[in-house]
């Protein structure tokens, strides 16, 4: 499974951005996103199934960050809103293949990973 992650960029704190993943193939049962900031360890964000439900977010997201998805493009999306600077970071899209995880807000139980995208929040 090949992730290909794009939409990064600056803004200004309050802002929005909307992240994609483009995931060629129907493959992955579900995909996530995850944000590492430098000297930080890496923080989950996002996930969602395959089927567009069953989505859980990380406690610094919920409210302003939305993820989706659309099969017909194999992509999935992270809209991003109210920005803060603390949202600074690389996010990193993410895909399973397993079909049962007791935590899917756990990066074990993903099994691909994408390259990065920069989003940067001023202040």
């Amino acid at each position: 499974v090949q992730l290909q992650a794009s939409g990064g960029g600056l803004v200004q704190a309050g802002g929005s951005l909307r992240l994609s993943c483009a995931a060629p193939g129907r493959t992955s049962n579900r995909f996530a996103w995850f944000r590492q900031a430098p000297g930080k360890e890496r923080e989950f964000v996002a996930t969602i199934a395959w089927s567009g439900r069953n989505t859980k977010y990380g406690d610094s997201v919920k409210g302003r960050f939305t993820i989706s998805r659309d099969n017909a493009k194999n992509t999935v999306y992270l809209q991003m809103n109210s920005l803060k600077p603390e949202d600074t970071a690389v996010y990193v899209c993410a895909a399973s293949t397993y079909a049962y995880n007791s935590d899917w807000g756990l990066a074990s139980g993903y099994n691909y990973w994408g390259q990065g995208t920069q989003v940067t929040v001023s202040s």
